[in-house]
């Protein structure tokens, strides 16, 4: 009788453990952002939707806008949509700037990267360029505080900006982005996904394969650096370092960016360049001694790996996937 209560107890407490392990995974779950969630949510307010007209083929493009409410001029920071999303899904970079009372923007490029008129396109850019140019028109904008922002495939319509932009942005931060299409759809056929089909489709393609000329012409990683017009600006670069085990974009589209960006202002700067190992140890092993690892260092998360090229380029490895952490951004934009 002993033994069979014994066994019942042990039974029970295996339960328990198992229904406690998956509640932890459901909350997890709940917790965790989908940084391509396509959905659109209810904009808070404070904000109001805009439309603003291409000054390249007279189309609309929406906008969600939070306007400062200082009587001052005030920073302008454009957060850019992902790569399945468009301008109204959420955004939760737009907490911190209605705490901070900032100037924000939330634009359209062209909506959902899945057709030739987006991803990296001409009109794209453009886009970008005219919310910015609204807003220097029609808000109280403080001319050495722009800033551009993005995740995923906001963080290639970022560095595309830092590319293409003719506005002087003072900075440009990039999460998780993706810099070759080429490389991505290769990445994205080997992991399954339906990214390899966008490509496809953004570069007008023919029997299931990308038209690579295309696909090289918008990838950010094979533009020139306008290093003449972005002297006074700094591109910051942030990856988590599991992303491509755990997410949809391998870390080495922004460790060769970096080096790219860096090498496109000095072509001697080789101490500040990533080198090979360490590049071949974060993309494999993920971990090594020589790293000197920062505890809570970005965004409340552990910088694992980090280099910067003068105050022109940094980037930031921080223990995390394919996101940008759940944290207020700002204080690291001011």
């Amino acid at each position: 009788m002993k033994k069979i209560y014994t066994n019942f107890l042990c039974r029970l407490f295996s339960l328990v453990l198992l229904y406690l392990f998956c509640i932890n995974n459901m909350l997890s779950a709940q917790n965790q952002v989908n940084w391509d969630d396509k959905s659109s949510v209810t904009w808070p307010k404070e904000t109001r939707l805009i439309e603003i007209k291409s000054t390249k083929d007279a189309t609309v493009q929406k906008s969600y806008l939070y306007s400062s409410t200082r009587k001052t001029k005030s920073p302008l920071i454009i957060s850019l949509h992902t790569w399945g999303g468009n301008y109204a899904q959420r955004d939760p970079l737009l907490k911190y700037c209605i705490a901070a009372d900032v100037n924000y923007l939330h634009p359209d490029f062209r909506g959902p990267n899945n057709k030739p008129e987006a991803a990296g396109s001409e009109l794209v850019s453009q886009d970008i360029d005219d919310a910015i140019q609204w807003a220097l028109d029609s808000l109280q904008v403080d001319m050495d505080q722009i800033h551009v922002v993005g995740v995923s495939g906001g963080g290639f319509a970022t560095a595309l900006s830092y590319m293409k932009s003719k506005h002087p942005i003072k900075s440009f931060h990039a999460f998780v982005g993706i810099y070759n299409l080429e490389d991505w759809y290769y990445e994205s056929l080997g992991r399954k996904n339906a990214y390899a089909k966008d490509i496809i489709a953004i570069t007008g393609g023919t029997a299931n394969q990308p038209n690579f000329a295309e696909a090289k012409k918008r990838s950010v990683l094979l533009m020139s650096t306008p290093t003449k017009q972005r002297k006074q600006a700094s591109l910051h670069l942030y990856v988590g370092l599991h992303d491509g085990y755990t997410g949809s974009v391998p870390i080495s589209h922004s460790l060769e960016l970096y080096n790219k960006v860096v090498l496109d202002f000095d072509k001697h700067a080789n101490k500040a360049l990533i080198s090979l190992e360490d590049r071949y140890t974060l993309l494999k092993r993920r971990s090594s001694p020589n790293f000197s690892i920062i505890s809570q260092g970005f965004m409340g998360r552990d910088i694992i790996y980090q280099k910067q090229y003068q105050d022109k380029v940094k980037i930031i490895v921080f223990d995390g996937g394919h996101e940008m952490p759940e944290a207020n951004l700002l204080p690291y934009i001011f």
